[in-house]
Parts: structure tokens; sequence; C-alpha cells
């Protein structure tokens, strides 16, 4: 099985961000994921759709990624507004208490889409509501992966560490159980290419497309250094004892050539 993870696209109405058009960018994306990968099963997008959270940019964000010749699926982030966010897209799967999360069974396992949005802030959260809906989700039997906006557990990054998934410990003690089942953890919200292992399970995080957060281990968690470190998606192939995640620099402009 083969899909796509994408992230932080964070898409604006009109102008520029950080002197980038998000949108541009998430064109480029669509349009190598068409050309290079329109075999995938599907691609899911982990958060930040837009920047600001305004119904113009969500139409923006909509018109490009409708292009897409596959299925996809849609989750929400720190910058999202889950009403305009829904004016968009109003057939959006939500539970039973409005949070933007499902579950979707596929031939290698249960697939756990979740809304790690908080109230107020940057920092993720995963209330006992939501742990309620996760804990049925999990009764079904086989593997499980997860795909979440705020990751659970630091990174090294202070600035990011801050805004992390504040409710980590809660959500720990419904998982943790399930730990041997759970194959991957795909996350967005840190925009880096990140890969390791939190308490036995295996993560992988990728780029966002119009700007990155940099590799900074020192500076104090009241600042976020970016940069513009080239923008990606990641390419995912499961098999039935194995997850791969490649990174792919669709804006590589280097020459191919044969080894």
């Amino acid at each position: 099985m083969k899909f796509i993870h994408l992230t932080d696209t964070h898409v604006v109405a009109s102008g520029l961000l950080y002197g980038q058009d998000p949108a541009e960018r998430l064109t480029e994306a669509v349009t190598s994921i068409n050309a290079e990968h329109s075999d995938a099963e599907f691609v899911i997008v982990t958060g930040d759709m837009t920047h600001w959270g305004d119904a113009d940019a969500y139409a923006r964000f909509a018109n490009e990624i409708t292009k897409l010749k596959i299925p996809f699926h849609l989750m929400v982030g720190n910058h999202e507004d889950t009403p305009s966010l829904m004016q968009t897209f109003p057939d959006l799967p939500r539970d039973e208490n409005g949070f933007v999360q499902q579950a979707i069974d596929t031939a290698h396992g249960r697939f756990l889409l979740l809304d790690t949005k908080a109230p107020e802030g940057h920092a993720g959260a995963y209330c006992e509501a939501r742990c309620d809906w996760l804990a049925r989700q999990l009764e079904a039997p086989g593997a499980v992966f997860f795909f979440m906006h705020h990751p659970p557990f630091e990174v090294g990054i202070k600035a990011m560490d801050a805004i992390m998934m504040h409710d980590a410990e809660a959500f720990h003690d419904v998982i943790s159980p399930h730990t041997s089942r759970i194959r991957h953890l795909f996350f967005g919200h840190v925009h880096r290419a990140i890969w390791g292992t939190w308490r036995g399970i295996s993560y992988s995080c990728m780029r966002g497309l119009n700007h990155q957060v940099a590799l900074d281990l020192q500076s104090p968690a009241e600042q976020i250094r970016g940069n513009f470190e080239p923008p990606a998606y990641g390419v995912v192939l499961l098999g039935d004892n194995q997850v791969t995640v490649h990174l792919h620099d669709f804006a590589d402009r280097s020459q191919s050539f044969l080894l």
C-alpha cells in the first residue's frame, strides 16, 4: 500500500507569507503527486491547511487540493478555525463531540486521524472526550497507525516543545495497552523532517510547504527560528512487516543522472 503524507500548507487568501506564496507551493505539490504518485491510495494532510484560518484561505486551499487525482483526507492543526473549515468542507468527518477525527480501515490496518487542536493557543490538546473516542476506536483488532498534528513528545527544539500536545500522558494511558500493534505515528506541526521512536512507537514528521522551522536546539522557547529549507511531502509504503517513509523534495531541480 502506498499513500502520501502532506502537512502544514499554510495557505493564505491572497498575497505572500514570509515573502512566498503558499498556494503556489501547494499547486506544485499537487502537480508532483499527480504526475509521480497517482497510484497512491490517498493523501493525508496533517493540519495547518491555512495560516490564518479564514474562509477565503480555505476556499483557495480547496481550489488547489481538489485538483488531486486521488482521494484526500484533511486534519486540523493549531492554525485552523474549525467553523470556517467546515464552511468549505461541510462533509469533513467529525466525531460525536464535533472534533475533526475519524477512523479509516485499510487492508493494512486502521488509520486513526486525530484532532489535537486546543480551544486556544498553539499548543495541542487531547481532552477526556477525545480520549474516550480513541479508546473505542482501539477496540477493533489489528494494526493501528496514528496521524496527528501535534506530537505528544518533545523533539529538542524548545519553542516547538512548548507547543507540543500537552495531554501527552493521558493520551499515552489510552494507547499504551495497544503499543505492540501500533505500527507508526505520523505528525506535522514542527515543519522539519524528523524520525525516531517514542515509548516503543516509531514516528515521522514531514517538512511544511511554505517555510520550515530551523534546526535550532539552543534558542529559548520564546523564539522560533524559521528558514526556507526545501518543501517536501512523504511517500509512505506499507507492507505486512514494514513501514517505509520517503521524504520527497518535490521542488528539487538538480540534475538527474544514472549512477
